[in-house]
């Protein structure tokens, strides 16, 4: 049996390019040595080709029958699986290599060879990801890209037990560093023997780009810093970015912002996110356009977004980044106490903010999404954060990729909205359990509004999930969309 799985696996690598016929006796005998075996008869057939979980997951029945794996965890599984496609997986200078070849050809050329290969590799796990939730909602902003992620496996708790009693490592110092890169990983820390990264040079300075395991969009990659600095915006942030396009003009960047609750999940390492997907708000256009004295050769205006926005165009990269950069020093000492917009309290900075970069056609583009982190005693979470009205679907920080109108919301709403269905078909008493009784009221103001039937409330559901999606990106905007909101935004416009 264990024979015969060797054999697909090996094949598996040789379709898909991860190794040639000169690797195919190294690979095979590695493979052994992970099982124990010192006996291999090659088989003369092989059946049909198989999805490569199937293969991983026959090689992960034996290991556990074997006593190789110690226990039947997703935590577990996923460590030896992908210890298994290390195995098969080219050193890092030869992924380098064919990537720099590639990009002779053209940028988008050598993305595309990187993001199969990751593919190939097992790093982004594709099984998982197509478990993922996704649909289009139609809001007064364009189409919002909703996402329910079910790929990221929640804990087993014999992992957690054990993870509690482990020796901590602080090596790598974080996820995004660069000592990923073939890593064993242990219970706490995913393993990257399969891992590989590109390296590029932004603004002088050393970067590496590689995919996120997740990817939430087309191609989502990340942009690192080869250094584990802490996430800072700047002047050399709005050229980084802009530096990244010009090299991959096919993919946009933007960054998280710097500060806690408008920031990202990982602040302690600089790092950008990108991929070749178009998001609502690139389609989204200009609402009121603005001259900018200093910088004449700058189209500027505000997006029609529920965010505020500020959208810079030109052909002069210095220029907008000059701009920008003028834009960014004047945000962080503003202050508008009849719109409760302060710089800061006690000291404490609260105005930032989240770019995009973009190119559009022969243009530069750079989003500026003005930020503000302040808290109050009836908002802890954040005034410029979801409202607790939406927190039965969203609770957790607005970042980058949900400002561009991805939402990636939590995975039990899968469950949740399901046993919904059912009880507004079965017309219950909404308010019968805790679950159900978190999404009550907003249930309660919408089924009026439709005649329900079974083929339909599925859909319907998802539509009102995207609709509080707008509504949670417009608390999180810090000009609102009133009259009196869209006035100080102009203030602080006439004040550049």
């Amino acid at each position: 049996m264990i024979d015969q799985l060797i054999s697909e696996l090996v094949a598996y690598g040789l379709e898909n390019g991860l190794i040639d016929d000169a690797d195919k006796v190294y690979v095979t005998n590695g493979l052994l040595e992970l099982f124990q075996r010192q006996d291999y008869q090659e088989p003369e057939k092989l059946g049909k080709p198989r999805k490569l979980q199937l293969i991983l997951d026959d090689l992960l029945e034996f290991a556990l029958s074997q006593g190789i794996l110690e226990d039947d965890t997703v935590t577990m599984r996923d460590l030896l699986d992908t210890k298994i496609m290390g195995i098969l997986t080219p050193a890092p200078s030869v992924v380098r290599k064919a990537f720099e070849e590639k990009y002779q050809v053209s940028p988008k050329a050598a993305t595309e060879f990187y993001y199969h290969f990751s593919q190939a590799t097992n790093y982004i796990r594709t099984d998982r990801i197509i478990k993922d939730e996704k649909w289009e909602t139609d809001t007064e902003f364009g189409k919002m890209d909703i996402t329910i992620n079910l790929s990221k496996p929640e804990k087993d708790p014999r992992d957690i037990a054990k993870d509690g009693t482990a020796k901590k490592s602080g090596y790598p110092a974080c996820l995004l560093c660069r000592e990923n890169e073939g890593y064993a990983g242990h219970l706490s820390h995913p393993a990257r023997q399969n891992h590989r990264i590109i390296p590029i040079t932004l603004c002088g300075e050393q970067y590496y780009l590689q995919y996120s395991p997740y990817v939430y969009y087309n191609e989502h990659c990340i942009i690192f810093n080869e250094k584990h600095i802490p996430m800072a915006i700047n002047r050399m942030t709005f050229n980084k970015l802009l530096d990244f396009v010009k090299q991959f003009p096919h993919y946009t960047a933007g960054s998280n912002a710097d500060l806690p609750i408008v920031g990202g999940s990982i602040l302690s390492h600089d790092h950008f996110q990108g991929g070749g997907y178009v998001f609502a708000m690139a389609k989204a256009p200009y609402e009121l356009e603005f001259d900018l004295e200093r910088y004449p050769d700058i189209h500027a205006g505000i997006v029609k977004w529920p965010m505020s926005v500020i959208r810079l165009q030109g052909r002069a990269m210095d220029s907008i980044v000059a701009a920008a950069n003028h834009i960014l020093t004047k945000w962080r000492g503003y202050s508008d106490p009849e719109v409760n917009i302060f710089s800061e309290t006690d000291g404490i900075p609260h105005n930032t903010i989240t770019p995009i970069a973009r190119m559009r056609e022969d243009l530069y583009e750079l989003d500026l999404v003005l930020r503000n982190n302040i808290t109050t005693i009836d908002c802890p979470l954040g005034l410029f954060h979801p409202h607790t009205e939406y927190h039965h679907i969203k609770k957790e920080n607005i970042g980058l990729i949900e400002v561009m109108g991805l939402a990636v919301l939590p995975a039990r709403l899968k469950k949740e909205m399901a046993e919904l269905e059912q009880a507004i078909l079965n017309h219950e008493d909404l308010r019968q359990n805790e679950t159900m009784a978190a999404h009550a009221e907003w249930a309660e103001g919408w089924i009026p509004k439709y005649k329900i039937t079974d083929s339909n409330i599925h859909s319907i559901i998802q539509k009102e999930i995207g609709i509080v999606f707008a509504k949670v990106l417009e608390d999180a905007g810090v000009y609102k969309r009133t009259d009196e909101g869209k006035a100080a935004f102009k203030r602080f416009i006439e004040s550049l």
